[in-house]
Parts: C-alpha cells; sequence; structure tokens
C-alpha cells in the first residue's frame, strides 16, 4: 500500500486545524467549520461546506497565499427590524473578526492589500427558523468589501441549497457544488448550533460548478 504524501507544515497559528491528504484531488487540503479560517503559503486545497454562512476566500494573485474564513453573522432576536440597533455591534464586532483576520494573516505572510483577489459564497436561505440570515450575511460582506475598497472577482451568493466549496489558495481556482439533495439536515443543525454559541458567549470569476 502507497503511504500518503506528507502534509506541508502549516503556517503557526494553524496547526489545530483539520488537515489531511485528499485521495480525489491528489491534494494537501484543509477542511474549516463555522467560525475558523485558514491561510497557506503551499498551495493547500481549503474546503468548507456552507449552508447561511458566508466563506471568503482571499488570496494575494502574485505572490500565491491565500486562505478562506467561514463565518456567520448573530441572528436577530425577536422584534427586531432590519439589522436592529441591539444588533448592529454584536453582528460587525464578529463579520470583522472573520474578515480581518483572514485578510492580516495573508498580509503578515508577505502579501499586499493592492494585489488582493476576493471570492464570496453563501449565504443560502437554509435555516427554516431564521430566514433572513443568510441575506444579513451577503449584506455584510459587500458592504465590508466595498468599504475596504476590495474588489470581488468571482461570487455565488443566496439561493436555498447549502454549498461545498473547495479553494486552491495559491492559484485562486475554485470548485462549487450545490448540494441540491441533502439527505439529512447536518448543516442546518450545525448552523443552528453556531448561532447559540455566537450569541451566548462573551464577546471576544474562477469558480467551477461540479
Amino acid at each position: 500500500m502507497l503511504s500518503k504524501p506528507e502534509l506541508p507544515k502549516p503556517i503557526s497559528g494553524f496547526e489545530n486545524i483539520n488537515r489531511y491528504w485528499d485521495r480525489h484531488m491528489k491534494v494537501a487540503a484543509a477542511k474549516i467549520l463555522p467560525g475558523e479560517f485558514y491561510v497557506s503559503s503551499q498551495g493547500e486545497m481549503i474546503v468548507t461546506v456552507l449552508g447561511s454562512c458566508i466563506a471568503a476566500c482571499i488570496r494575494d494573485k502574485v505572490i500565491g497565499i491565500g486562505g478562506m474564513n467561514h463565518f456567520m453573522l448573530p441572528s436577530q432576536g425577536p422584534g427586531a427590524d432590519g439589522w436592529g440597533e441591539s444588533q448592529v455591534s454584536m453582528s460587525l464586532r464578529y463579520g470583522n473578526w472573520a474578515m480581518e483576520y483572514l485578510i492580516n494573516s495573508i498580509l503578515k505572510e508577505g502579501g499586499r492589500r493592492q494585489n488582493l483577489e476576493v471570492k464570496l459564497f453563501g449565504g443560502g436561505k437554509v435555516l427554516a427558523n431564521a430566514t433572513g440570515v443568510g441575506q444579513r450575511n451577503i449584506d455584510f460582506a459587500r458592504h465590508y468589501l466595498q468599504q475596504e475598497k476590495l474588489q470581488i472577482v468571482a461570487q455565488d451568493l443566496g439561493d436555498v441549497y447549502p454549498r461545498k466549496v473547495l479553494y486552491f489558495s495559491d492559484t485562486g481556482a475554485v470548485k462549487m457544488k450545490k448540494l441540491h439533495n441533502v439527505h439529512n439536515n447536518t448543516v442546518e443543525k450545525r448552523e443552528q448550533e453556531y448561532i447559540k454559541t455566537i450569541t451566548t458567549e462573551p464577546e471576544q470569476s474562477d469558480v467551477e460548478l461540479f
């Protein structure tokens, strides 16, 4: 039996991320869950499954260092209207964390802001009791990137389906699949649990469809 190729050493601070050798794609891969992000300087594939959450895939297109985050803004409280004043600070705080830490980690590894390209995915209507979460995530991500003067070069947002996203951090290529036939509610359950966590814990186009 052939042994698996050795995985490249992760950038310091990302040792806790689930990394493995993807036998189908024949590449080192990192799988991220809600609230996680990963940056690679070794051309690794970064994988996630999105429901209402958003993943921003960002890389320096000159030196090929890139990463992905996976974030969900807190859901609105009962009776809140639109963004709702009671939720704004929490929403922006968590969204900023997800975006800023990803961008800053790329810059720390030698990336330059003027060379960054951004691709956005997710924001589907998959939560039965929180139908506006996906759109609020989309609105936040677009607003944030506009404020930061970072251009979105590819996106697949909204709709009613979860998505599986494979991002190649060196080339910026993306393989994305809409999961039309999900036979269980794993994605919805995961996101519902994540909403509970982040609202109760203390504060702290190269798209290939397949």
